[in-house]
């Protein structure tokens, strides 16, 4: 039967868009992301606000004790290096505000460089950015839409403590108002804010995920350097407002709120997303905006093997975290002589709570390297997140149809990262030994750098688990690691305040570390971690050996 190409029933249409909105698929899709990253760390942050302002109520129950503590963080410029300066501690609402935005802001801060980097430059590197660009959109206009998804992303990282904030408040042992929990939370969330759009500056300017993470990485190392210099008592307070984590601290909420210090934070914001959104457009599609050597003479020394491949590809953030604990280590140093003083008011119990008791500097350098180990594990994390996103995204495919064997390429990349780890504490204790000796605070080379040294087995034993999960179930690998990260850390700060069971304490694997070189490194539960780890790894690369490879 002949049929007329005319017929109104046989017209070739264009298929209808899959999406309601076309013009919008990159807001979207970062949308989705975003907020499944940011819900979780905000659920996180919710918990560590809640357990801070009832771990206050129960250990602080007269008005003698509070007094006591107000008086021993109040003059105490090594806590405020540590945590910040504390405003009204003597009240529910000032240690909530004091403990959660001196801890939550780093944590806020470290989520959204990750965070902006990883969908932004992380997308792109991957591939998936050509797909959504080939839509109703361009470049800067995806770049627009990528910062609005972020945005969603911020508004889930808020929203939980801003509930329980004010569920919490509404308890007459509280008495927090609504309107003073929610801009607790706004000032959370504040530093995350400020490096996402930072994360997503970076991204236009590096080639790599990697890169730009160290570029915004080494912004916060910086930035909390100066924050700490200026809290310490040092007579430089008006460093404070030079870096972004000084000017969330002049937030003061629930205190004496001044809502005046959010406009250079939303300055600062504006500023990046906006060169941003400009650079996204001035450039090709996977360019960078910093020039790149046209030429140069080829260096394959590193290139003979997984474990150099690894090392050449590593390397860049590597250094970046080294030189950022160095840093740290040095500052810690330079303020551990001005600890003494500090004990002598009370704040001895109070450090003792977290593992590290003492009369001086020994004590606040335990607190110190205690900061530093959960540092070392985000670098063991950020290894194992390294080796998935080689999976996931492809890369692997191009090494393993090779003469590499699985084993080969997985213990060269485990060797790499575990010598990162050792190196970094290494440099931790030298950095902070040189920090304490330049100040003649009286602590011996030796047991600084053991010190150093202890910080490495909980990070190995965190990359062993995660080659496990990576091994077993590979897609949950990030929020896996992560997770066992989030939890330790919280256990570890909140659960000597509240007084957790010590069953739960030993769960956190900073609890297992002894507070050096405040006590002295008990190498026996070190080797258990590292036994631990490695057990683990095996397990975990057993498993990566049989099952085939999986992308996102």
């Amino acid at each position: 039967m002949n049929v007329s190409a005319t017929e109104p029933d046989l017209v070739l249409r264009a298929p209808a868009p899959t999406g309601r909105w076309p013009g919008t698929i990159v807001a979207r899709q970062t949308a989705r992301k975003a907020v499944r990253s940011g819900a979780l760390w905000g659920a996180i942050f919710a918990l560590y606000v809640a357990e801070s302002a009832l771990g206050y109520v129960s250990l602080y129950k007269t008005a003698a004790q509070r007094a006591h503590l107000a008086a021993t963080f109040g003059s105490s410029g090594a806590a405020s290096a540590l945590i910040g300066p504390a405003h009204q501690i003597q009240t529910v609402a000032g240690f909530t505000a004091w403990r959660s935005l001196g801890v939550l802001s780093v944590v806020g801060a470290v989520w959204g460089l990750l965070t902006g980097t990883k969908l932004l430059r992380g997308e792109e590197e991957a591939g998936r950015w050509e797909l959504l660009l080939a839509g109703q959109t361009t470049r800067s206009g995806a770049g627009a839409q990528a910062l609005v998804g972020l945005v969603a992303g911020v508004a889930a990282l808020w929203t939980f403590p801003a509930l329980v904030g004010v569920l919490v408040g509404r308890s007459s042992k509280f008495d927090i108002a609504a309107g003073a929990a929610l801009f607790l939370a706004l000032a959370l969330v504040s530093s995350a804010v400020v490096f996402l759009a930072a994360g997503a500056l970076a991204s236009q300017l590096a080639a790599t995920r990697r890169q730009a993470a160290a570029y915004a990485g080494t912004a916060l190392g910086v930035s909390y350097l100066m924050r700490m210099v200026a809290d310490s008592g040092t007579g430089l307070d008006w460093l404070r407002w030079l870096t972004p984590l000084g000017w969330v601290e002049e937030l003061q909420p629930l205190t004496a709120p001044h809502p005046l210090a959010l406009l250079p934070i939303a300055g600062l914001t504006a500023v990046f997303a906006g060169l941003a959104v400009f650079l996204a457009g001035a450039r090709d599609l996977g360019a960078r905006t910093l020039p790149d050597r046209g030429s140069t003479q080829p260096h394959t020394r590193l290139l003979s093997g997984p474990a150099g491949l690894t090392l050449r590809l590593v390397r860049p953030m590597a250094l970046g975290w080294v030189a950022a604990i160095a840093g740290m280590a040095v500052v810690f140093g330079l303020i551990a002589k001005s600890a003494k003083g500090a004990f002598s008011s009370g704040l001895r119990q109070e450090f003792s709570r977290l593992g590290a008791p003492g009369t001086g500097a020994d004590a606040y350098l335990g607190v110190g390297f205690l900061i530093g180990a959960v540092l070392v594990a985000l670098v063991a994390a950020g290894q194992i997140s390294a080796l998935r996103a080689e999976e996931a995204e492809g890369r692997l495919d191009h090494l393993l149809v090779r003469p590499v064997a699985r084993w080969s390429w997985l213990t060269g990349r485990l060797g790499v990262a575990i010598a990162v780890i050792v190196v970094s504490g290494m440099v931790a204790g030298v950095c902070a030994w040189l920090g304490a000796a330049s100040q003649h605070a009286g602590v011996s080379f030796a047991s600084v750098l053991e010190a150093g040294f202890n910080i490495a087995p909980p990070a190995i034993c965190v990359l062993g688990i995660g080659i496990l999960v990576l091994g077993v179930w590979p897609r949950a690998t990030s929020v896996a690691i992560y997770g066992v990260l989030a939890w330790s850390f919280l256990v570890e700060f909140i659960g000597g305040i509240v007084g957790l069971n010590h069953w739960v304490l030993d769960t956190s694997v900073f609890h297992q570390m002894a507070s050096a070189p405040a006590v002295a490194p008990n190498w026996s539960v070190g080797a258990v971690l590292v036994a631990i780890g490695a057990t683990t790894a095996l397990l975990g690369g057993v498993a990566f050996g049989r099952r085939d490879l999986a992308g996102e």
